[in-house]
């Protein structure tokens, strides 16, 4: 076993990482190991996998076997040396950063190297993204960044630079279809489905596999296309995935919520003897209350676009089709609707409904209202 098995499909990353373990036993900085790196690659490609598997192996005295309590610790966020940093808001903000950087200023706790893993290092405001630049071109001696991020260019340049960068590539259908079936025991059919339509995003695709009410939701989506002919249409398709994304999403939040706000109150006393809650409870719960909010927000926002992702897979298959080459569809369950859209209309259509859903997945990160531009959206898709 090894704490690499779970990267599908990047062969070509994995001897980078264990020749950068194996240098850094040396403790010190070589060609082979430094102390910033840059995992980029596509949704689903494994950034942060590929990032944690490197924290693990770095403080495994086995180098990464994946089964010793430092590796287990490690990749549940539980290990003294190794932090995690997920965000569940719309952005990492400098406050954030300024904790982040006065904790991993320690020594590390139990040997080798004190490892932080930023899984989302795209979400950085400009003055949190400037905080940690000064961190990464003065790290501790034993202090190793792993930034993860989309692309190089959702990071700053001053950051990247300082990096060395490694980039991931999205696996086959196959080989996550296999993962489910092996791992996860997902019905073949099912999988190869999950896999498909999820574009290799392994998460996604198990997410999508394990989940009825994602599979209902799918096949709602994917009519939508199938349903726009007015503009009242078009108006009850947006709100309709916008109800839908919502639901999802307060499905996602609310056992967690409660679950969170009963374990502070716990923290601070409720429920012992004497006079009940300790003195800030009050103020600590509203600031829960908030952050949940605002992961509440993205929630939401991911859903909507997790559905628009589902639209472009629907138009470039008819694009396929118009364009006489349909024997790579993503969506191959809904052939029939596919080749009905495909005759009614042109590819050069069929291109400009395209770049509008991708225009409207932009829109989504830059704080618009999500009702507003998913109208916009499906009018425009309304068009012949």
């Amino acid at each position: 076993m090894s704490v690499y098995d779970n990267l599908i499909g990047q062969d070509h990353i994995i001897g980078t990482l264990k020749s950068a373990v194996e240098a850094s036993r040396l403790g010190a900085e070589t060609q082979e190991m430094t102390h910033s790196w840059l995992f980029t690659g596509p949704p689903g490609s494994g950034r942060s996998t590929a990032a944690v598997a490197f924290a693990q192996a770095l403080i495994c005295k086995e180098s990464g076997c994946g089964i010793c309590s430092d590796c287990l610790s490690a990749l549940s966020g539980a290990h003294p040396d190794v932090e995690i940093i997920r965000t569940e808001g719309l952005s990492i903000k400098v406050e954030e950063i300024r904790e982040l950087l006065t904790r991993v200023a320690w020594a590390p706790s139990l040997g080798g190297w004190r490892v932080v893993v930023m899984e989302d290092a795209d979400r950085l405001t400009e003055s949190a993204a400037n905080a940690l630049l000064k961190a990464i071109e003065e790290p501790g001696s034993r202090t190793v960044w792993l930034l993860c991020a989309p692309t190089l260019h959702d990071v700053l340049p001053t950051i990247r630079s300082r990096c060395r960068h490694l980039q991931l590539r999205t696996p086959s259908a196959q080989s996550v279809a296999n993962i489910l079936i092996s791992n996860d025991r997902i019905e073949p059919n099912l999988a190869q489905l999950a896999a498909r339509v999820t574009q290799g995003h392994i998460g996604r695709a198990r997410y999508f596999a394990t989940n009825e009410s994602v599979q209902r939701n799918r096949k709602i989506i994917m009519q939508i296309p199938m349903q726009l002919n007015s503009l009242a249409s078009a108006l009850q398709a947006a709100q309709s995935l916008v109800d839908l994304a919502t639901k999802e999403a307060e499905t996602k939040s609310e056992i967690r919520d409660e679950e969170e706000i009963q374990q502070l109150q716990e923290a601070y006393g409720k429920g012992a003897t004497g006079q009940g809650m300790a003195s800030g409870a009050s103020k600590a719960i509203k600031e829960l209350e908030k952050e949940q909010k605002a992961r509440a927000t993205r929630f939401v926002r991911d859903s909507i676009d997790a559905a628009l992702l589902d639209l472009a897979t629907f138009y470039r298959d008819v694009l396929l089709v118009q364009s006489e080459s349909p024997e790579s569809l993503i969506n191959s369950d809904l052939q029939h609707e596919v080749n009905q859209l495909a005759s009614g209309s042109t590819a050069k259509s069929t291109t400009l409904k395209i770049d509008a859903i991708l225009k409207t997945r932009s829109q989504l990160t830059q704080n618009s209202a999500p009702l507003l531009i998913c109208e916009a959206l499906m009018c425009e898709l309304a068009r012949k």
